[in-house]
């Protein structure tokens, strides 16, 4: 893990913390990496029922590190920052237990991208959001024209993308960008609510809830059908009677049950 990407389990709840605030928590390589290494650990939980992902200091983060991306030949960037970007913001969004983002600070560009892949985002007053890159001469690279577009529609996008306008929490809320808006400094205990409102469901009911509505959304459509459909399967007779006859090398005796 990196060491600017923090993340602890307490009980139930995962919490997924951005420690390099001198920097506004913008993502540096080994953060990307770290967060990708976040989204396996908690999906090997067996305990874990919901997320938090937050930023600590004045930005939840402030995209991808300029540093980290701004000298690189356009073929590594496609090969090594674009696509590690999107490996790890699509193993948050498809994570089993559902997310929650905290937006305490600021979220530019590719952390906006970042926000969006939580299930719920709670903003705190004062905070701005918006895609900056075309006045840097990039687009969003980590499905800012695709996800966000998906989630929020491509009129606020437009608005963000092309002009570079900065919505405010309020303005965010009210187009669907987030989902509450607390006073400065409540953000975080607003999301830790949540995520125990969410830890108190059937855990396993709210999983399912979440895959389904990621899959009408085309978040991912295919995994979720297979998955549902290889746990029928795993419950019938059927299943039970061809593994007996694999192990003892005769022919099955399907009985559609």
């Amino acid at each position: 893990m990196s060491p600017f990407v923090e993340l602890t389990f307490r009980g139930p709840i995962a919490h997924i913390v951005l420690r390099r605030p001198d920097k506004l928590n913008a993502l540096d390589r080994d953060m990307v990496d770290a967060l990708a290494e976040a989204a396996r650990a908690i999906e090997a939980s067996r305990e874990a029922r919901a997320a938090i992902l937050s930023g600590e200091g004045k930005a939840f983060c402030a995209g991808g590190d300029i540093a980290a991306w701004g000298g690189l030949p356009p073929l590594e960037m496609w090969r090594d920052w674009t696509r590690a970007g999107h490996r790890a913001f699509e193993a948050l969004a498809r994570l089993r237990v559902p997310l929650i983002a905290a937006l305490t600070g600021h979220a530019f560009g590719g952390g906006l991208e970042l926000a969006a892949v939580a299930d719920i985002r709670v903003a705190e007053s004062g905070i701005k959001l918006g895609l900056p890159e075309t006045g840097l001469g990039m687009i969003p690279g980590w499905s800012g024209t695709q996800r966000l577009v998906r989630r929020f529609g491509a009129s606020v996008v437009r608005r963000m993308a092309l002009t570079g306008y900065l919505f405010t929490a309020e303005e965010a809320c009210e187009l669907g960008l987030v989902d509450e808006v607390t006073p400065e400094g409540e953000a975080l205990a607003r999301a830790e609510r949540l995520a125990g409102d969410v830890a108190a469901r059937g855990p396993l009911a709210v999983q399912m809830a979440k895959a389904m509505i990621n899959a009408a959304e085309g978040e991912d459509r295919d995994a979720p059908i297979e998955g549902l459909a290889g746990a029928l399967t795993a419950m019938t007779d059927d299943l039970a009677e061809g593994v007996a006859a694999f192990k003892e090398k005769r022919a099955p005796r399907f009985v559609g049950r």
